[in-house]
């Protein structure tokens, strides 16, 4: 179920605080978040953020086509590693 409009996206507040700090400084830096729920503004444009997958920091370049979108969506938590059945069939 999606979000009401009048709500407005969600955003962690200290998500905020970093991205300002950030552009305010000018460093291209990444900036380390765990929030995989926040919502990617229009603010965060040209940004990179180091978003938490449980494991380790996936750097996340921010560009105009994710807006709107949670940061969460690229930072996949598990690993496919391929069916392990077909390795007898595969020796023949």
């Amino acid at each position: 179920m999606a979000r009401s409009v009048w709500k407005g996206p969600f955003v962690d507040a200290h998500v905020l605080k970093k991205a300002e700090a950030s552009r305010d400084s000018g460093r291209k830096e990444v900036i380390k978040i765990w929030s995989r729920r926040s919502t990617i503004l229009p603010q965060f444009v040209g940004l990179t953020f180091g978003v938490y997958n449980g494991k380790k920091h996936i750097p996340v370049l921010v560009s105009e086509d994710m807006i709107g979108q949670k940061f969460g969506e690229y930072s996949p938590t598990r690993t496919y590693h391929g069916h392990m059945a077909d390795k007898k069939a595969k020796r023949k």
